[in-house]
This record gives C-alpha cells, sequence and structure tokens, in this order.
C-alpha cells in the first residue's frame, strides 16, 4: 500500500513535460500521452520510465514519471539514466559506420581479417553480416555463464566453438553473439575499449553526455535502479558479471536526454550531423538475402513499411529495463521511451504511443487485465521459442498432440512465429489475456502483440502439464 501511494504522488508531482510554448495540439498529445503511460504504469507495476517525442528535429514533448528508485523513493526526471537493452545495438553500428566513413573498414571485410585463427565455417562471414544478422552465429551459447567474467578473447573462443545456425547471408537470426563480436573487433581496428570509442567519436560530438558502457562500480549520477516482478512482488534485478554486463550488443546507460540527441544526429543535414545522407539510408535498408528474401532489418535497425508509412524501431530488455524507439523516416517523427521493469511490455507500449499519433497501429485493447501465471507462462513461451526455431522439445506435448502437430502443423505455427519481427523475443511479446477450465483441461489465451501484427495463442494444457492442444490466429 505504502508502495503504491508513493508511485501514485511520484506520478502527480514529477510529471515533467517540455511544452512550455506548445500549440494545443501538443497539449492535448501530452494529455493523451500522460492517460496511456499512466495507464501502463498501472498494468504492469511499472515503477518509472521516461518519455520523448520529437517532431521536425525539435523536442515536442518530454515527461518523466513515477520513481528511478523505489527504496529511496527518488524521482524519474529528464537526467535520469536507465540501462538501454538490445535498442542501444544502434550505437555499436555506428560506431561501425564511423569506421567505415573513415575508411578504417569496409563492411565486406571478412571478420577474419580482424579475429586470428577463426574456423573454416566463419570464412564467408563479413562485417555487414554481423550488423544486418545474418552471420549465423545466434544467441550465447550454453558455455556462457552470466555470473562469470570473461576477456574478450575468452569471449571469442567460446563463440568460435560453437555450430552456426546457417551460412552467412543464407538466413536471418537475431545474434547478440554477433554484435558482441563487432564490439571486439572495434578495440582491435582502433586499440581501445569499444565504449571509449563511442564516447569520443558519437557521444561526445552528438553532446550524449551521460552516455556510457555499464559499470556497476562507477559513480553514476542520476542512475536509475531496474525491477522485475517475483510472485507479484516487485524485486531489484539480478546481477550479472562485469564484462558480461559492458559488451556491444546493447550494455548501454543512457537517458532520455542523451536518445533525444542522438535522434538529432541522426539528419544528415544538421550541423553536428555523424553521417552522410548514404550511410543513414544503409541502416535502415532492409537485408537481402542470398536466395531473394528479404528481412526488415537494417544495421541496429528493425525497418518496415505499414500502413503507407516507413519507420525503424528497436526495443531493449535487459536487468529490469525495458526501452524502445520508433522513428518515422518520412514523417520527421520519433517516439522514444525507457522504463525501469522487467514487466513493461515495450512492443505494446510502443504501439499505443504510435496510435495516438497515427490511429491505425492500435493494438487490440479489449481482452482483460493482465494476469500472470509464471509456471505456465513459462512452459508456454519454452514451447513457442522452441517451435519459432524449430527446436522444439516434444516431450512437452501429449503423445496424441505429437502426432497431430508434426511435422505440418508445427511448420505452419513456426512460419507464424517467424513474421514476427523478432521471434527470439516472444517471451516479451506475449502475456496472458484468458484463463477457463474446459472439462479436464485448462485453457490459457495469450496476447501476442507485435509492431506489425497482432495474434493469439490458445494453449490447452492437462494435469500435468503436457500441452494438449495449441494453435495460433490473429487477434481481432
Amino acid at each position: 500500500m505504502k508502495l503504491r501511494s508513493l508511485l501514485a504522488l511520484a506520478f502527480s508531482i514529477v510529471a515533467l513535460a517540455a511544452v512550455c510554448n506548445a500549440q494545443p495540439s501538443d497539449r492535448l498529445v501530452a494529455a493523451r500521452i500522460d492517460r496511456y503511460i499512466a495507464s501502463q504504469m498501472h498494468r504492469y507495476k511499472i515503477p518509472g520510465m521516461s518519455v520523448a517525442i520529437v517532431r521536425n528535429g525539435k523536442v515536442s514533448i518530454l515527461k518523466s514519471y513515477g520513481l528511478a528508485n523505489v527504496e529511496l523513493g527518488v524521482p524519474v526526471k529528464p537526467e535520469t539514466i536507465f540501462q538501454s537493452g538490445s535498442m542501444a545495438k544502434q550505437l555499436t553500428a555506428a560506431a561501425i559506420m564511423v569506421l567505415v566513413q573513415e575508411g578504417k573498414i569496409s563492411l565486406d571485410d571478412r571478420v577474419s581479417k580482424y579475429l586470428p585463427d577463426t574456423p573454416a565455417a566463419w570464412t564467408n562471414i563479413t562485417i555487414r553480416h554481423l550488423l544486418t544478422q545474418t552471420s549465423g552465429l545466434g544467441d550465447y551459447p550454453p558455455e556462457i555463464e552470466l555470473r562469470r567474467d570473461y576477456s574478450e578473447d575468452q569471449f571469442i573462443d567460446i563463440f568460435k566453438k560453437a555450430p552456426l545456425n546457417f551460412a552467412a547471408g543464407t538466413d536471418w537470426d537475431y545474434s547478440n553473439v554477433g554484435y558482441v563480436t563487432l564490439g571486439i573487433i572495434i578495440s582491435k581496428v582502433t586499440g581501445k575499449f569499444y565504449g571509449e570509442f563511442l564516447r569520443e567519436k558519437v557521444f561526445k560530438p552528438l553532446g550524449m553526455t551521460t552516455a556510457r558502457v555499464i559499470s556497476e562500480e562507477d559513480i553514476v549520477p542520476n542512475r536509475a535502479a531496474g525491477y522485475r516482478l517475483v510472485n507479484s512482488q516487485l524485486k531489484n534485478q539480478e546481477w550479472v558479471s562485469p564484462s558480461t554486463n559492458s559488451t556491444a550488443d546493447g550494455s548501454y546507460y543512457l537517458s532520455i536526454l542523451d536518445l533525444v540527441n542522438w535522434d538529432s544526429g541522426l539528419e544528415a543535414t544538421r550541423a553536428n550531423a555523424l553521417f552522410t545522407q548514404s550511410t543513414l539510408d544503409q541502416f535502415w535498408q532492409p537485408t537481402k538475402l542470398s536466395d531473394g528474401r528479404v528481412k526488415g532489418y537494417g544495421f541496429g535497425w528493425f525497418t518496415m513499411k505499414l500502413h503507407n508509412r516507413r519507420f525503424a524501431f528497436h526495443g531493449g530488455a535487459w536487468q529490469g529495463f525495458k526501452s524502445y524507439i520508433v522513428k518515422f523516416l518520412d514523417d520527421k517523427l520519433t517516439i522514444i521511451f525507457l522504463a525501469n521493469s522487467w514487466e513493461a511490455n515495450d512492443f505494446r507500449m510502443a504501439r499505443g504511443l504510435m496510435s495516438i499519433f497515427y490511429p491505425e497501429f492500435a493494438a487490440n485493447e479489449s481482452f482483460g487485465d493482465y494476469r500472470s501465471e509464471p509456471k505456465v507462462t513459462q512452459l508456454v513461451h519454452r514451447a513457442l521459442l522452441g517451435l519459432a526455431n524449430d527446436k522444439v522439445n516434444k516431450e512437452l506435448f501429449t503423445a496424441e498432440l505429437q502426432s497431430e502437430l508434426f511435422p505440418a502443423k508445427a511448420k505452419k505455427i513456426r512460419e507464424q512465429l517467424q513474421s514476427l519481427s523478432l521471434p527470439v523475443a516472444v517471451i516479451h511479446l506475449s502475456e496472458l489475456v484468458e484463463k477457463k477450465v474446459v472439462g479436464d483441461l485448462r485453457v490459457y489465451r495469450y496476447a501476442i502483440i507485435d509492431i506489425g501484427q497482432s495474434m493469439v495463442c490458445t494453449v490447452k494444457l492437462r494435469q500435468d502439464d503436457k500441452i494438449a492442444g495449441i494453435e495460433i490466429s490473429e487477434l481481432r
């Protein structure tokens, strides 16, 4: 009760808006954002958030809500530092493109040029493949323990031993390993820690004065705490080792002010622009695979055209934080938010904010309140991830469903899940919205909310928690 009152007080007192000279339309938008964020913070029990709206290169709305630190009762303000998660892969990509513009590397250079003794399977992997998530490297191998420290050479040695998911350029698969490798290559080329290179070449020129790589031991003014829910109780973020919390796949500290300045730097006509227009176009250019298929991912940005609007976006999730940036490329509109809660549904919230400007992006909000049943949800997530990656554990299903599901129905479900912008993030995209009992079965419905589409997954469980039925359909 005390926490709830404290959050409510912080929300009412601390909501800050850069709308002093705003037009009425901006004031109306700001009020709608306030109402929407209030509803989402209540729904997901989010302690604190920062939101920025940039129109035509200028900040039209800058708002802060709730608490940066619950234990100390510290409110969020524009200077509050959040952890970025994978949203900041675009910053790692920016460091690479600075090196490209300086002529120090080429996008078509092979990784083996910078890393010694790479395995034969890596022969054709290029810098471009790492940037566009088409290298085949996949996610962290099981040998990586997040609470253990590794040197850069140790990371690479472990990565080398893992089999590729596919030959470079033949498919797309979200790869944190690929971006960790990019950071290590930056260090090899420049002779500096990739974070130091970013500070000199990106953060300082753009006025991103508080942006930096994560460090728990340093004194970081205005640093927010990250939170998660355990049995509906707010808990602090889980600890990971310093080395696994400083890799180039998204281990950054950023304030909303840093991200506003980052967005400003993504205009080739600006005086402090880092990149030419041709370079910026590559950030947002969809990737063409070797068989002609196209994936909407550029250099650290997803890219899409929907409802006749071209936009780029990326989210992040790490250590009790969520983040998101959406940039409408032709409309000169950017939406950014940072939250200090693992439970925040970043994809849904991005669509909610997008729909304030363009109603056609609205997600279905007609189902009941968010409810959590952790053990069942974990089971469903394992099943969905396995189906999405074609690495499903058949033991999760009843014998009857196994015979019905494999191979044809499982293939169809895999295709449905692979149509998501980020299949491996189905654990962030889906949430339990309904539970009922039908005969001897418990029936669960999960909403899967992506930027471009919405689906519902219906799962039927026996008393022994074996999955007796699973199907995915469009959410209407």
